[in-house]
């Protein structure tokens, strides 16, 4: 009975912790923007994180291998961004490290996607479930988990993506990011505005 309960202490461990707020509702204190309003082209608005025109790579100061990080986003007509995910700092997010897709997939300007553009794809990698976005202009729910190899993405109740990043990687042997096991959380910005809230991130026990 004793090896059964150290043996549930130590798988409930992994999971041990709680949500802690990523996003304080007021700056980008961890965001590499301590005590700013606008940081790389987006702006802190009505307690939300909201890209400009002039949005490019907004990352985490911090950087992290295994979590769950839940956000709320709401697109404009036809809008892309991106979750970057295990990016190194510098480079192309989509390929130094990985991108989540975050677009309004339903526009007809995106008529001819490949099927990893949609929305919750990893770009260039593993596609996602399509037909689970809200309308735009209404607030999506998102969870991604990462839990070493695993990367599973979440949309409004519906588990859309799934991939093996070890798997990824023999398909992909050439792919920089997919290899990489650790790195900031960035939201990669196209120009467009989008706009994010209540984002939380739970850290799990590396594997």
């Amino acid at each position: 009975m004793k090896s059964l309960l150290l043996a549930f202490a130590t798988i409930s461990s992994a999971y041990a912790g709680e949500f802690v707020d990523l996003f304080n509702g007021k700056d980008f204190a961890n965001w590499g923007g301590k005590d700013k309003t606008e940081h790389a082209g987006y702006a802190v608005k009505d307690g939300t994180i909201t890209s400009t025109k002039k949005c490019r790579v907004l990352m985490t100061e911090k950087e992290y291998s295994s979590y769950v990080l839940k956000f709320e986003f709401k697109l404009t007509a036809g809008a892309n961004n991106g979750l970057g995910v295990h990016y190194p700092g510098k480079g192309d997010a989509a390929y130094t490290g990985m991108e989540i897709q975050i677009l309004d997939n339903t526009h007809p300007k995106y008529a001819g996607l490949k099927d990893y553009q949609f929305h919750g794809g990893l770009y260039t990698l593993v596609a996602a479930k399509k037909g689970h976005l809200k309308p735009v202009g209404e607030w999506n729910k998102e969870v991604v988990t990462i839990n070493g190899p695993k990367v599973t993405v979440e949309l409004n109740g519906t588990v859309i993506m799934e991939a093996n990043l070890d798997e990824v990687n023999k398909a992909n042997p050439k792919h920089e990011g997919a290899k990489r096991r650790k790195g900031h959380i960035a939201f990669c910005g196209h120009g467009d505005i989008v706009s994010f809230k209540n984002i939380k991130i739970k850290e799990l026990a590396a594997k």
